[in-house]
């Protein structure tokens, strides 16, 4: 037998073994648990025409309910996983989740507006615990498959988003704000998996405390200079990634019936296949990050997707179909690349990294979504898809991001 094909075979066998060592049930607990709580998140916004009657109020209180929950949802995020990074605690993610079962139960049957906002700061508290510590728990079951690890993740996350408007339009509008307590028992079942998870957690912090301890004695760091330029470029990256997206998710109905004076129904179907490909980028974005490196699938998902972004504002609807389901397929692809990129260059700080970056995915898309209305009310919304054809651009700054993979693997080596 040749030496070659002896070194293939201990690869293929070093592949397989990574693969074993992969913990796939605590991966898919995790991503189940994401599902469930940006589920009962997105519950909050599609209820609003209840609140509005029931309560009586007006847009700027509305708007006032939709902040309470960015605020609480994203900001909180990075101090929590900062906070975690250095007092591991396993059983937060089921403690979190309590926070979002009082606030359903509170908010199904709030007497008062400022019981509103209390109930869903309460929710926004809830997703803010478990955004970086749930990703902690993702890399530390990947097995070393750290894209494939939060691609499963965030998968769950982007089923949950999608599920819960159409829940609430069966379950929440025909029967009142009373069936929001519903969604309490989904929050129970989460805190029920999660103690679980909690178990594992605890009886693995040895690994995590040497991995951690690996990665502070890495020689070949970057400076913190270039460590700063790259979260600089990394932020920009997400500002653009995440405004676009909000052109798409929140306007693309609005866009095709005004463009091509589709139906209602019609326009729906054309949103639920871009999201579909959304989906699906999200899930192969990470194992492609694993076997090619983070950094290529940065430059390929951002800037890659600007030529397709260029050109859906002057395409037929037939073509505007095909490039909507590659820009989504493509740039869905960047958000895991982008994290596990992060999370190698600050090593040690998984928490604040991770609640740093999905509490900026989260906090753009909701800014973007307001400000391209506001953009849209003052020109059309044809306007705002010529506008946001160019924030692919941003993709170029990738060219100022450190090459950290090579040497990790080296020493991995």
């Amino acid at each position: 037998m040749s030496a070659g094909a002896s070194l293939s075979r201990v690869a293929a066998q070093e592949r397989a073994n990574l693969q074993e060592s992969t913990a796939f049930r605590i991966l898919a607990s995790i991503s189940f648990c994401h599902l469930l709580n940006d589920m009962m998140q997105s519950v909050i916004p599609a209820v609003y025409p209840i609140l509005k009657s029931s309560y009586h109020l007006d847009f700027g209180q509305i708007g006032l309910i939709t902040l309470t929950l960015q605020l609480t949802a994203s900001l909180l995020q990075p101090l929590v996983g900062s906070f975690t990074d250095r007092r591991p605690m396993p059983y937060s993610l089921a403690a979190g989740m309590a926070f979002t079962l009082a606030g359903l139960l509170l908010l199904s049957s709030a007497p008062t507006y400022a019981s509103i906002l209390l109930a869903v700061a309460l929710v926004g508290v809830g997703s803010s615990v478990f955004h970086p510590e749930s990703s902690r728990v993702a890399r530390m079951a990947s097995g070393g498959q750290h894209g494939l690890a939060q691609s499963l993740f965030q998968v769950g996350g982007n089923a949950g988003s999608a599920l819960g408007p159409l829940l609430a339009a069966f379950i929440v509008l025909p029967a009142g704000q009373r069936s929001i307590g519903w969604f309490s028992l989904a929050a129970l079942l989460a805190i029920i998996i999660l103690s679980r998870v909690g178990a594992w957690y605890k009886a693995n912090r040895p690994l995590l405390k040497k991995a951690r301890a690996a990665a502070l004695d890495a020689t070949s760091r970057p400076s913190t200079k270039r460590v700063a330029i790259a979260i600089v470029v990394l932020v920009s990256l997400i500002f653009s990634k995440f405004f676009y997206m909000a052109s798409l998710s929140s306007y693309y109905t609005f866009y095709l019936i005004n463009k091509f004076h589709l139906p209602v129904r019609s326009a729906q179907i054309y949103l639920f296949i871009f999201l579909g490909a959304v989906a699906a980028g999200t899930i192969i974005g990470g194992p492609i990050g694993d076997r090619i490196g983070r950094k290529y699938v940065i430059w390929c998902s951002i800037l890659g997707v600007l030529p397709f972004t260029l050109l859906l504002p002057y395409a037929s609807l037939f073509w505007t179909g095909i490039l909507s389901v590659i820009i989504g397929l493509v740039l869905a692809s960047a958000f895991s690349a982008i994290l596990v990129y992060a999370q190698e260059l600050v090593p040690g700080r998984i928490g604040m990294v991770s609640g740093l970056f999905f509490g900026l995915a989260f906090g753009m898309g909701g800014l973007g979504a307001a400000l391209l209305g506001k953009l849209a009310d003052a020109t059309s919304i044809a306007y705002v898809y010529h506008v946001c054809s160019y924030l692919p651009a941003l993709g170029l700054l990738t060219v100022f991001l450190p090459n950290v993979e090579p040497a990790r693997r080296a020493q991995a080596h």
